[in-house]
């Protein structure tokens, strides 16, 4: 017999949200986007907003290189990489002819082409060790501070003070032995270039399928999703490959509106510096900070700076998608052997972009979709670097 006293479940997929909280944050990125459209200029506040979408599709897909690797290393699982390469080559597809133009309504465009050299090979190794002792990657930092996770907020403070450092010593680096920037698409041309990087792409990924399929004699398997339709945009979870493919989309919005392509860590290096110049750290001195751009940028606003502004929107785009999913900032102790190995992971990753030109976005995926041969040598050394890590999580109590 029904008991008709009881109180009738809710059916709304929307009875989970945390609803204070995504009103706050909400409001905050609508006021957020006026105050950088009325003190800087529209396409910042567009570069804003653009962040934010980043943000709720790198939350809802749980959209991270550094359990992606993580899982390929140590549960032969190539799902997350493979998804990772496919973004990759879609930008790349992209990324290609619109850098070969060079001007798209006016706008220049340039892409994420850096030196290859012995910074990028040591910068690249040290932020693999570090993502996988600090918990994320540039991206994953940054969507899982959004989120409210107490940990990766250690994580974030740290990687700023290792990027300041970083700036300090960039200068001595750069003079190590290195060749200039490579551009496939200018050395072989668009189409030769653009065939060269998805070859490449492709290859990493039937790497990915063998190694799979020999531990397990089949691909993983997606289990069907909770929810479906308009539910599912909103809330989430969303699918690895559909969080991958509003990424690419939206590093090409990116190039089209800032004129170069998505990249997170200079961010963190300004903030840092900013902040020392604050308490009378004389970093405006340092060599780093002479040179035009980095002069300009510290001497101006945050605000108006292109990776700042999308950083802050990425950490409110993830915030708001947290509280649609109902699991914003989650009450959970931290060891501290577990805080020991963010600080760590952070200082290791600051510093390690800094001396590589980006993270897993400005140097791997922006750098590939671009054409630039550094981006795979920081693939590869990044990759090597992740499995010292890996070896190493075990010594801070952190699980594999």
């Amino acid at each position: 017999m029904t008991d008709i006293t009881a109180p009738a479940k809710s059916l709304s997929p929307f009875a989970g949200i945390d609803r204070a909280p995504a009103l706050v944050v909400g409001a905050a990125i609508v006021f957020g986007a006026l105050a950088i459209g009325r003190l800087v200029d529209a396409p910042q506040a567009l570069l804003f907003l653009i962040g934010g979408l980043m943000g709720a599709a790198l939350y809802h897909g749980s959209f991270g290189f550094t359990g992606g690797w993580r899982r390929m290393v140590v549960e032969r699982r190539g799902r997350g990489m493979r998804a990772q390469l496919l973004m990759i080559g879609v930008t790349a597809i992209a990324f290609f002819p619109l850098l070969a133009l060079g001007n798209v309504g006016g706008q220049p465009l340039v892409g994420a082409t850096a030196p290859v050299g012995v910074s990028v090979l040591v910068g690249a190794a040290l932020f693999g060790l570090g993502m996988q002792l600090g918990g994320g990657c540039g991206s994953g930092t940054l969507f899982t501070v959004g989120g409210g996770s107490s940990r990766m907020l250690v994580t974030l403070a740290f990687f700023i003070v290792g990027a300041v450092i970083g700036t300090a010593h960039l200068p001595w680096w750069l003079a190590q032995p290195s060749l200039p920037p490579i551009s496939l698409g200018t050395a072989l041309g668009v189409p030769l270039g653009l065939l060269v990087t998805l070859v490449g792409l492709l290859a990493v990924a039937i790497v990915t399928v063998v190694v799979e399929r020999r531990r397990w004699g089949t691909l993983e398997q997606v289990k069907a999703p909770s929810r479906r339709g308009f539910d599912r945009l909103l809330l989430g979870p969303w699918p690895l490959v559909g969080a991958g493919l509003v990424l690419a989309a939206l590093n090409v919005a990116t190039l089209l509106v800032a004129g170069h392509p998505w990249s997170i860590t200079y961010g963190f290096g300004l903030w840092g510096a900013k902040l020392a110049q604050a308490v009378g750290v004389p970093v405006a001195g340092w060599e780093f900070w002479t040179w035009p751009a980095q002069a300009r940028a510290l001497n101006d606003t945050v605000l108006a700076d292109v990776t700042s502004v999308m950083d802050f929107g990425i950490i409110l785009g993830a915030a708001l998608a947290a509280c649609l999913a109902g699991k914003f900032a989650p009450r959970v102790a931290v060891p501290l052997l577990s805080l020991l190995a963010a600080a760590i992971g952070g200082v290791l990753m600051g510093y390690g972009a800094r001396l590589s030109f980006g993270c897993n976005i400005g140097a791997l995926f922006s750098g590939i979709a671009s054409g630039s041969v550094h981006g795979w040598l920081w693939f590869a050394a990044a990759f090597a670097g992740s499995l010292l890590g890996i070896r190493a999580r075990p010594l801070f109590g952190l699980g594999n």
